[in-house]
């Protein structure tokens, strides 16, 4: 279980002091437990006995473990490449690259869903629906691909939803949002500067922000009214996107629903201009056609 999970699996064992505390290292993780256990209970207003009896209620034996494991976390977030490779290349069982990075992306698609709060999603799915919000959505280098896969889907389904991926235009467009709009994000390790500053703006404008993240969490989850987490670790230098996009998939599914009567209209206005540009071969059509 990584860091957080053990904090948050033991929270309703735990008392007022102890919750407060457990809050603090949440709201500015990892950052908050790379200090002295000293400066850590000084930002959360509690003892250091407070501290400690807190991280042996979560399996730790002590603060210096407690604090092995954050910067072991820190070390993961920051990972290139050569670095995720190495972490898998020493205990890859010999079989084939099918079965071994298959299994694992089916089980982080499965636990990633298993973990989400579907009440949560819920309200995220609800805010999408909402016709007096506008939709921001933006990604990094990898993620960006995502970001443009919901953009696509979110466009067929209701008006007012733009990409920010042109970064000679994106600062333009978020002169655009106001409060109430909404921001999604997808932001991975490592986490991306512009993404970061583009839900800082966001924020600043009174947009609410909903992340798309992995298990480590990207900064911007510090301004999220939601954060959903996926996991992305296989055997591989790369990390793999197959969790969050199953995620987007469930969003979009729930969102053409909920909005079905509007999204068939837009849908049969759709249909008659890809007649008309000839977009899509019909059935039938020869290939010199």
């Amino acid at each position: 279980m990584r860091v957080t999970e053990k904090l948050l699996a033991h929270r309703e064992d735990m008392t007022p002091s102890e919750r407060q505390l457990v809050n603090v290292l949440l709201d500015d993780y990892p950052m908050a437990g790379l200090g002295s256990i000293t400066e850590l209970a000084s930002i959360a207003s509690v003892s250091t006995t407070t501290v400690a009896r807190m991280l042996q209620k979560t399996g730790f034996e002590g603060y210096p473990q407690f604090q092995a494991a954050v910067r072991g976390e820190v070390k993961e977030m920051i990972s290139g490449p050569e670095a995720k490779r190495d972490v898998w290349q020493n205990d890859l069982p010999e079989e084939h690259i099918l079965n071994r990075y298959s299994r694992q992306a089916l089980e982080n698609q499965k636990r990633s869903i298993d973990e989400i709060d579907p009440e949560e999603f819920d309200s995220f799915c609800r805010m999408l629906c909402d016709p007096d919000r506008r939709v921001f959505i933006t990604g990094g280098r990898i993620t960006g691909t995502l970001a443009r896969y919901l953009y696509l889907h979110l466009q067929m389904i209701r008006p007012d939803v733009k990409l920010l991926a042109d970064a000679a235009s994106w600062t333009h467009d978020l002169l655009e949002v106001r409060k109430g709009d909404i921001l999604v994000a997808l932001d991975v390790r490592r986490y991306e500067n512009t993404t970061l500053l583009i839900g800082q703006l966001c924020h600043e404008r009174e947009a609410e922000v909903v992340l798309l993240t992995d298990q480590w969490r990207s900064p911007i989850h510090r301004l999220a009214k939601h954060t959903f987490a996926a996991r992305i670790a296989v055997p591989s230098a790369w990390d793999s996107m197959a969790a969050l996009l199953v995620f987007l998939e469930c969003v979009i599914a729930e969102v053409q629903e909920r909005l079905w009567d509007s999204v068939k209209e837009r849908t049969d206005a759709l249909e008659k201009a890809f007649d008309r540009t000839k977009l899509f071969r019909k059935f039938g059509q020869s290939a010199s056609s």
